[in-house]
């Protein structure tokens, strides 16, 4: 098993969903988060003094049998790609084991 974690553009995350389960990915956790990276932030002013302030971005996250993973990460990097600084990024992590919490299903049963 695997956990794709991709961090995304906020107004790219419902067409990557809808792809995703078009091609069978039916579950994932979406998060709003807030980073920096190569757009370094963005300018904002606050009573008259101007910081840099973190950028807005959502985190899905995807827990997958191995065999899916390159559909997934296909799958969102085709969707969210605009050829821009800030598109995001995606990671895949090895996931030992889960466990349905309703069920007690254990491993490949509780996807």
């Amino acid at each position: 098993m695997k956990l794709v974690t991709a961090v995304l553009r906020p107004h790219a995350v419902d067409d990557v969903i809808e792809r995703l389960q078009g091609v069978g990915i039916s579950g994932g956790t979406t998060t709003e988060v807030q980073g920096f990276g190569q757009q370094k932030g963005r300018s904002e002013s606050y009573r008259g003094a101007t910081y840099e302030a973190l950028v807005p971005k959502t985190r899905l996250e995807v827990l997958l049998p191995a065999e899916e993973v390159e559909a997934a990460v296909g799958v969102i990097t085709a969707t969210a790609s605009t050829g821009k600084v800030g598109d995001g990024k995606v990671w895949v992590t090895d996931v030992s084991d889960v466990v349905r919490v309703r069920t007690g299903d254990r491993g490949a049963a509780a996807l």
